[in-house]
């Protein structure tokens, strides 16, 4: 009987720790989008975690988009060659990448790179204590440091998410030309006839969604995060994991809402 009520005691302490966590970060959450159409607006801190979220992460979004579209277009190949199909691997490739590949590894390489650096930055500044420096100085953190994070990365991620969807398109096209005998103004022409507007448009509204959710997660980590280095390495490796898990959620929801009549 004992045992039964030690181990019932461990799962309630467990959820209520559970449900604490997540009461506290839909709190800061709901600040974070509250700050963002408030004054004032830290103009610096915004271009600075533009250039760092957007600009220094098109080199790995480019080249996992140029690799995925190449190695998509070898398995669609290999695949419709079965059913004498070969033929759809330029649709395939594009609308593959526009829909679903291009937003959702785009957002996995952000999340990488970027939910550990902010992560990284912010519990680093916790520790040192610039955090509570700002307050001091009559500035709110959440609006010095958060908001501009996630606003740079909503409007950041769309737009690498779109260049990606180009370089991967075009990796299929190089492997479609030099690998599988693809004509390239045909291959080409099948891309152009079948992808629609919406499928790019979606794809971009996913990235819109995971940038969010990226920095998000970045903030809401290094805010929270253990004193000294354990407690910021935690934190970095807390805020990769929620937020590649949270993107996946996402972009089932959102395929969801957006593809099913």
């Amino acid at each position: 009987m004992s045992f039964i009520l030690s181990f019932l005691a461990t799962v309630g302490r467990s959820t209520l720790a559970w449900l604490a966590g997540m009461g506290r970060f839909a709190i800061f959450a709901g600040e974070t989008v509250s700050h963002l159409a408030r004054p004032p607006f830290y103009m610096r801190e915004f271009l600075h975690a533009l250039v760092q979220i957007g600009w220094l992460s098109l080199p790995v979004v480019g080249m996992t988009a140029l690799f995925t579209g190449g190695a998509l277009a070898l398995q669609i190949y290999a695949g419709g060659a079965r059913f004498n199909a070969e033929t759809v691997v330029p649709s395939i490739v594009a609308i593959g990448l526009t829909r679903e590949l291009g937003p959702v590894l785009g957002g996995l390489m952000v999340a990488a790179r970027v939910a550990s650096s902010i992560a990284a930055e912010i519990g680093t500044m916790k520790v040192t204590e610039q955090i509570d420096a700002l307050v001091t100085l009559s500035t709110n953190p959440i609006k010095y440091l958060a908001v501009p994070r996630v606003l740079a990365a909503t409007l950041a991620v769309p737009v690498l998410v779109g260049v990606g969807d180009s370089i991967g398109i075009m990796g299929g096209w190089l492997v479609g030309i030099t690998r599988l005998d693809f004509n390239s103004a045909t291959y080409i022409k099948n891309t152009l006839d079948f992808l629609e507007n919406w499928d790019v448009v979606s794809g971009m509204i996913k990235g819109a969604a995971f940038g969010f959710i990226v920095a998000l997660m970045g903030c809401y980590f290094g805010m929270t995060s253990g004193r000294g280095a354990q407690g910021v390495g935690a934190a970095t490796k807390s805020a990769v994991v929620a937020a590649s898990v949270m993107i996946l959620a996402a972009n089932y929801i959102l395929t969801e809402v957006f593809f099913t009549s």
